[in-house]
């Protein structure tokens, strides 16, 4: 089983290149962090991301939905390690829980090493779950890099372009990564 990590700033379109691939027919797994704000939203919280236990509601729900993906091929909209750069972003201390998830996912090799980071598109449209200037995109996407970077992970870069060169892009390159069967 291959499970590969598309991460980002926020806006950049992780999103669509995911919802593409899902039509294309790769196993995809939505990003956590937006179903936890839609849900806190939903009971009438209007800025979830302010309170600790957010970033232990996003780890359950990665994890959750990382052992229920199926699929020989699955494509994630952020992992553990977007939460981690979510932890630092906000300058709050690593939870016990995200810790042990980071060590998890770290030692039994959940995710492939090379991780598609999807460049910013030069502009972050605000939405109920994403609150945040393109000025701030552009550090908290640093913030990414450094987070992959430091767990060891290598980063593919996704640059900015049209969908269908970035599907593309992303296709090609799980394509060479699967293991090649001998010809008969």
């Amino acid at each position: 089983m291959q499970r590969y990590v598309l991460t980002g700033t926020p806006g950049a379109g992780k999103t669509s290149i995911l919802r593409r691939l899902g039509e294309l027919g790769y196993g995809v797994v939505e990003e956590a962090a937006t179903a936890v704000i839609a849900q806190a939203q939903g009971r009438g919280e209007d800025q979830p991301w302010t309170r600790a236990p957010f970033i232990d509601e996003i780890v359950a729900l990665q994890r959750h939905r990382q052992l229920e993906a199926t699929g020989p091929v699955q494509v994630f909209d952020r992992s553990p390690v977007c939460t981690h750069a979510l932890t630092t972003y906000l300058g709050w201390p690593v939870s016990p829980a995200l810790a042990a998830e980071l060590e998890r996912i770290t030692s039994q090799g959940v995710y492939e090493r090379h991780v598609f980071f999807v460049r910013n598109l030069g502009f972050c449209e605000p939405t109920a779950a994403r609150r945040i200037t393109f000025k701030e995109s552009l550090a908290f996407e640093k913030i990414h890099e450094e987070s992959y970077r430091r767990f060891g992970y290598e980063l593919i870069d996704i640059p900015a372009a049209d969908l269908a060169h970035r599907v593309a892009t992303v296709q090609s390159t799980i394509a060479n990564a699967l293991p090649q069967t001998p010809a008969q």
